[in-house]
């Protein structure tokens, strides 16, 4: 069986893939589903649906009543990791407008809705410039505007990545006026007027590439039931669940679970979790 998925090209998996996304989550699948998502023929459609059962033929099973295939009682999935994130997240881009209905593989959407989070103005040329800038390892002019002047200044920025703290885009750069690789928000970048090459190299920027591993754990004032839900929530077992985050985002990291403050200052219930190792954090926090 690995020697023949080894042999499929790519559009074949895909389809393969989309069959088996269906049976776990929906429970049955057609050919009609095939032709809808792929534009392939009804020919192509019932291959396809044979070559799953070659590879997994206690998956699915045909219900003459229905007239279609349904997932079968011992169904395992091989192409597949069912991944309850990879559901989720097609629900949110559908609901902020990222993914178009008819690119997603969820056939019938449950109610849904998430909450609103403003619109950020990243201009597509500006991203265009700075992606490019990276590719090239290039300096940028820029015009900025930073919250510590009331106008905004321009300045050479070598970019080197994306980063995003779960709100906002930035640019990872070094800043050539402040001599130190910083964050730039991409919605704070008004213009660019030029380029050039960079002498400076993305390996030595340190807080970027470490890492700090967060160790978190349900706050010790909850009741045994409350931290068991919790727990669930975290995906916590043992008492702790470690988070591994870049040093250069660890204050959004922190800002995001609502970690950034002393355990103490909110109500168990509010606080839910607690950083078990904060002393070593919060010492690794840039500038901190």
């Amino acid at each position: 069986m690995e020697n023949d998925r080894s042999e499929l090209r790519w559009g074949v998996e895909q389809r393969l893939e989309f069959i088996e996304f269906r049976l776990f989550w929906e429970g049955h699948v057609n050919r009609s589903d095939l032709m809808d998502q792929f534009g392939v023929s009804v020919n192509q459609a019932s291959t396809d649906l044979n070559r799953y059962i070659g590879f997994a033929p206690d998956n699915m099973v045909y219900d003459k009543s229905a007239r279609t295939y349904v997932r079968g009682s011992d169904f395992k999935a091989q192409f597949l990791e069912p991944d309850a994130s990879r559901y989720l997240a097609q629900l949110r881009s559908l609901s902020d407008g990222i993914l178009d209905r008819e690119d997603s593989w969820i056939a019938n959407l449950p109610p849904y809705a998430s909450a609103p989070t403003p619109v950020r103005g990243v201009n597509p040329e500006i991203l265009r410039s700075v992606v490019g800038a990276i590719r090239r390892s290039e300096a940028i002019e820029v015009k900025y505007q930073s919250l510590s002047g009331p106008d905004p200044r321009w300045r050479w920025i070598a970019p080197h990545a994306i980063a995003f703290d779960g709100f906002r885009w930035h640019t990872r750069a070094f800043c050539l006026t402040d001599k130190a690789f910083k964050d730039f928000l991409l919605s704070r970048i008004l213009d660019i007027r030029g380029s050039r090459e960079s002498a400076t190299s993305a390996e030595n920027d340190r807080d970027w590439h470490s890492e700090i591993t967060l160790e978190i754990g349900p706050h010790p004032d909850l009741s045994e039931t409350q931290a068991k839900v919790i727990a669930l929530d975290y995906g916590i077992r043992g008492g702790k669940a470690k988070i591994k985050v870049r040093r250069a985002l660890l204050y959004y990291a922190l800002k995001r679970l609502g970690l950034d403050t002393d355990p103490g200052a909110r109500t168990p219930q509010n606080q839910q979790i607690v950083l078990i190792n904060r002393g070593d954090v919060m010492a690794a926090i840039p500038g901190g």
